[in-house]
């Protein structure tokens, strides 16, 4: 479905990504993880066209993608949640839902898909008509996954979408992620915490300093001593794979 080849970005003659090279099938989950700086962000914001790569090809359902500006791959079924969330502090959530439904691709599909959103995050319909902004950052992030929801993604892009919630509100997350895969939606997902990631995922690239320095599956990731000693050794969930509560796709 995605493809990444050769890919090179940087900001003021630094390089950030050099010669990045991925693959994204139809149907998985596919995690990418590293350290803070190592590239993550920009890889994903390369691909929904906000930054320009200096050299290298992003093809898209067998098309490139390198040269669109960012609504029109938007219009192709690439959907970011960004890091941080983004929501509209001053929209009602109800309003934000609707901010998500402007692709072609959503048009006249709104009722069912905002009815959809309520299904998976009741808490948003209770608050349907409070401003973005007196959500709690849990609610914040339901939201910012609604309005992914709204503009029928075809790939998803997450970007530390667990970052700084309480455990109770990642579960949510987990769910609503599990969600966007059982309804037939190719997820890449960024995460520094590299276990939640692999655990959700069937395969993985680890990225240091603008390069892939690791690919292979969830399991030999996780299994792998390098990975562990860097990315997973500290981790508050530290255990074996097969002990990991969730529905992996990697298992």
């Amino acid at each position: 479905m995605l493809r990444l080849d050769g890919l090179c970005v940087a900001y003021n003659e630094v390089p950030a990504l050099r010669e990045i090279s991925m693959q994204v099938d139809t149907g998985e989950i596919v995690a990418l993880i590293g350290s803070n700086g190592a590239g993550k962000s920009t890889t994903l914001k390369v691909i929904s066209g906000l930054i320009r790569p200096r050299a290298g090809a992003i093809t898209f359902l067998g098309e490139s993608i390198v040269n669109l500006s960012a609504d029109q791959i938007v219009a192709r079924g690439i959907v970011q949640v960004p890091e941080g969330r983004r929501i509209f502090p001053r929209l009602s959530v109800e309003q934000n839902l609707d901010v998500g439904a402007f692709s072609p691709r959503a048009r006249g599909k709104e009722k069912t898909t905002r009815n959809e959103v309520y299904g998976l995050f009741p808490r948003l319909y209770e608050r349907r008509r409070q401003a973005g902004g007196s959500l709690s950052g849990g609610e914040q992030q339901m939201l910012a996954f609604g309005r992914a929801m709204m503009a029928q993604p075809l790939l998803l892009l997450l970007d530390e979408p667990s970052l700084g919630l309480a455990p109770i509100i990642v579960e949510e997350v987990v769910n609503a992620i599990l969600h966007f895969r059982d309804h037939g939606v190719t997820i890449l997902l960024v995460e520094q915490n590299a276990e939640l990631a692999l655990a959700l995922a069937a395969r993985g690239y680890v990225i240091e300093t603008g390069r892939i320095a690791l690919a292979d599956s969830s399991r030999n990731l996780l299994e792998n001593p390098q990975v562990w000693a860097s990315y997973l050794g500290d981790s508050e969930f530290s255990r074996h794979p097969d002990d990991l509560p969730l529905d992996a796709a990697a298992s």
